[in-house]
């Protein structure tokens, strides 16, 4: 039913877009940093989906994996309620080969090797960029299925302040402070304050977890500061801070609490001598911490720190070439009550890349070599051509490969740990065709990855072994539309992700992949009101690999208000579930019923 509504909502909207009413929305140009260069949405080659601010405040969601829901190309699957734990699946790859960047600082934990997304709330996020496919060649380790970078909040103009407050079902509010401005020195700052008392998280049933018929709460608190001088046009800097950390209940055997916190401090110094030269460089250093305990009593704690440095440099060639050479390091320590048989490690790589343009044609080439301390080096490398087939279709092909190397639990965890594990890898072919229009933005892609090595438990040898294989088939589309009080996005995801390895489930479904997914956001804007619905389709996915567990497919319709009093102010209102779905992302957890939230933001 649901996706029988896509499909009658974009028929319905499309004709209204050609009306000749003055714009509310429109399609401005987007810039992306997919290629490490600052390029058009429209120029580069890559497969790139961007979420910009005015559109993740008029999604009024809760958290980032909200937003990054049925994007193309991404299945997300929760274990529970907002703060539990969510995975993000990009390009059917493993949650793991998503490489997640704030500010352009690697995140995420180096014993589990994935991203704690759910504890970086929305309100420190200005710009989210997806980009889908291999960017090991680029960015190196994690860059599979591909690269989420996240961009905090930044000021300019006069110094404003601005502030919201929010309450909602499940006993949840948010509060959030935030003072932006400035020109040549510009300083952007977010306090936010977020508690939900939350549902049950895992339904009752028998065997692992188990149900505690109670409700599993979470808070988080954030810190988010950004400075920017820029006194002339040779020299730019930039230093930012953010910090989010709180607690989270839910349901486990062993643990059931845990205390979190994400830290993120960088700095960026960019000069460009002349219009045609530019040299970058990169500090930063992010931590994932967490501790967790059963009922009151503390069980363990892991603290991972990473400190990175980047260098690039950057040449026109020519107005239409660009020549980029890069390098970096990155150094990796661990702290916790686990004997690890090694907490440190250091990790380096260099690349470069050439981007050209030849009449209709559009090149794009890269080639990078990284060397993990105790594990063998990898070189990776990618290569994209595009032709204009007029001036606004375009058609384009790429292949690259990608690799991720091996995570301290999988190097290093007692039981467990191989030290003599290989990276693993993987191959990508992929077509594809995009057209825009002054009221349009169309992609289609297609594309075949192959993964090798692939991590998992050896019972033969009782620790890690490089023994599968996987072959993830896929195509995804979007559409993006706007004109007069209309504007439409449109994602379809079809996938087909295979297990190939050794053992007896060779030819099923890998876990947790929805098949299919499908969401249409319409939004519509008069004068003072604003009105808009998501329509969220996702097919069947299994939750193991035997695919024995299934979990059936399900529709969302979410439902926004907007209204403006006054310039300074704006309220709103969300009902999610708005037909109030039972479903499961994975087996046993609940996720949010019919649930409201109202949000009054001053400004």
């Amino acid at each position: 039913m649901v996706r029988h509504s896509i499909l009658a909502g974009l028929f319905l909207v499309m004709p209204i877009l050609t009306s000749a009413e003055e714009p509310r929305y429109r399609l401005d140009p987007v810039n992306v940093t997919a290629t490490r260069t600052l390029q058009t949405l429209d120029g580069t080659l890559a497969s790139v989906t961007v979420i910009e601010r005015v559109e993740i405040e008029r999604a009024q969601a809760l958290s980032v994996e909200d937003l990054l829901r049925g994007l193309a190309g991404i299945t997300v699957s929760t274990s529970g309620g907002v703060g539990k734990t969510s995975y993000v699946f990009l390009r059917g790859a493993e949650p793991d080969h998503v490489l997640v960047l704030v500010d352009g600082i690697r995140v995420g934990s180096a014993t589990t090797g994935t991203a704690s997304i759910q504890d970086l709330p929305v309100d420190a996020v200005e710009r989210i960029e997806v980009a889908r496919g291999p960017c090991s060649s680029l960015y190196g380790s994690e860059a599979v299925g591909g690269v989420i970078q996240i961009f905090t909040r930044s000021g300019s103009g006069q110094v404003h302040p601005e502030g919201s407050a929010m309450g909602g079902t499940f006993g949840t509010y948010r509060g959030s402070v935030g003072l932006f401005g400035g020109d040549r020195v510009s300083f952007a700052g977010v306090v936010t304050r977020f508690r939900t008392d939350g549902f049950n998280a895992v339904r009752g049933s028998e065997g692992s977890p188990p149900s505690e018929p109670d409700d599993d709460g979470y808070r988080n608190t954030l810190i988010s500061t950004r400075v920017q001088w820029s006194p002339n046009k040779t020299v730019a800097t930039d230093a930012h801070y953010l910090r989010s950390q709180g607690a989270t209940a839910y349901d486990g055997s062993f643990v059931n609490e845990s205390d979190y916190a994400q830290e993120v401090l960088g700095g960026r110094l960019q000069l460009s001598p002349t219009p045609r030269h530019r040299l970058t460089a990169v500090l930063g250093r992010s931590q994932d911490l967490s501790s967790s305990s059963k009922d009151g009593v503390f069980q363990a704690r892991f603290d991972t720190r990473r400190y990175a440095a980047d260098v690039q440099g950057d040449v026109e060639l020519t107005q239409a070439n660009i020549l980029s050479i890069g390098f970096g390091g990155q150094e990796d320590r661990v702290k916790s009550t686990t004997d690890y048989a090694a907490t440190r490690r250091r990790l380096g790589g260099g690349f470069v890349q050439v981007q050209g343009r030849l009449a209709r044609a559009r090149v794009r080439g890269s080639l990078r070599r990284d060397a993990t301390q105790g594990v063998s080096a990898r070189t990776t490398g990618s290569v994209a051509v595009g032709y204009a087939v007029t001036n606004a279709v375009s058609v384009m092909t790429s292949y690259g490969s990608a690799f991720k190397t091996p995570t301290f639990n999988e190097l290093y965890y007692p039981g467990f740990g191989n030290p003599r594990l290989r990276p693993e890898s993987s191959a990508n072919l992929e077509v594809g065709v995009s057209a825009t229009s002054r009221f349009a933005r169309a992609s289609l892609s297609a594309y075949r990855n192959e993964v090798e090595d692939l991590i998992a438990y050896d019972a033969a040898s009782q620790t890690a072994m490089n023994v599968e294989r996987a072959r993830i088939r896929g195509i995804e589309s979007e559409v993006a539309l706007a004109g007069g009080p209309w504007a439409a996005r449109v994602s379809a995801t079809l996938l087909d992700p295979e297990y190939r390895g050794p053992m007896s489930s060779t030819g099923n479904v890998l876990p947790l992949r929805a098949r299919r997914v499908e969401q249409l956001d319409l939004d519509y804007a008069l004068r003072r009101i604003g009105v808009g619905m998501t329509f969220l389709a996702e097919g069947e996915r299994y939750d193991n690999l035997a695919n024995t567990v299934r979990l059936p497919a399900y529709g969302l319709v979410t439902l926004r208000l907007a209204y403006d009093p006054a310039t300074w102010c704006r309220a709103q209102l969300r009902v999610e579930n708005l037909l109030d779905a039972r479903y499961e992302t994975i087996a046993t957890y609940n996720q949010p019923r019919r649930n409201v939230a109202l949000t009054l933001r001053v400004r």
